[in-house]
């Protein structure tokens, strides 16, 4: 299995918006905005954050973004990340989790932030082993106002 992960760029944006949208139908609750995700909302994301694209033997099979909090450039929240459904099961989201991480550290950011809706509680064991904790200080910025707001976990990455 040949897996590169790569920086997302503009002209990915269609392909991001269907990536989020194949990865999250059976899996995220249908009042989330992902599953009406266009290249316009996705560029938006792009402008102000950043994205990867994880391709596995040369095709794209998963991405993830991240977004800066409005009020904290040096605090991202992690938003969109999913794995096309014939590819999971092979800890495939923990390379998309580490690269975020990596392209953090390198851009001076303080912290990671990412959400952990209600339905998906099991994730927050993936999220813990990479060093999120549980934030319930915390709202989530991008909160669906037709959904339960999600659990919030951090992790800090540099202190003040």
């Amino acid at each position: 299995m040949d897996l590169i992960i790569r920086e997302a760029s503009f002209d990915d944006a269609q392909l991001l918006a269907d990536l989020t949208r194949a990865a999250w139908a059976g899996k995220v609750a249908v009042t989330s905005s992902g599953h009406r995700e266009t290249a316009v909302q996705v560029l938006q994301h792009l402008q102000q954050g950043g994205g990867l694209i994880l391709l596995v033997d040369g095709a794209p099979v998963g991405s993830v973004r991240w977004l800066p909090l409005d009020s904290e450039s040096d605090v991202w929240d992690i938003v969109r990340m999913g794995i096309l459904p014939g590819h999971r099961g092979r800890n495939l989201s923990q390379h998309l989790l580490e690269s975020v991480t990596h392209v953090a550290q390198e851009a001076n950011v303080r912290e990671l932030r990412l959400a952990v809706h209600n339905d998906q509680p099991h994730l927050m064991d993936l999220y813990a082993a990479y060093g999120f904790e549980l934030a319930p200080e915390l709202e989530y910025s991008h909160a669906n106002p037709l959904e339960q707001p999600p659990m919030v976990m951090r992790r800090v990455l540099q202190d003040n």
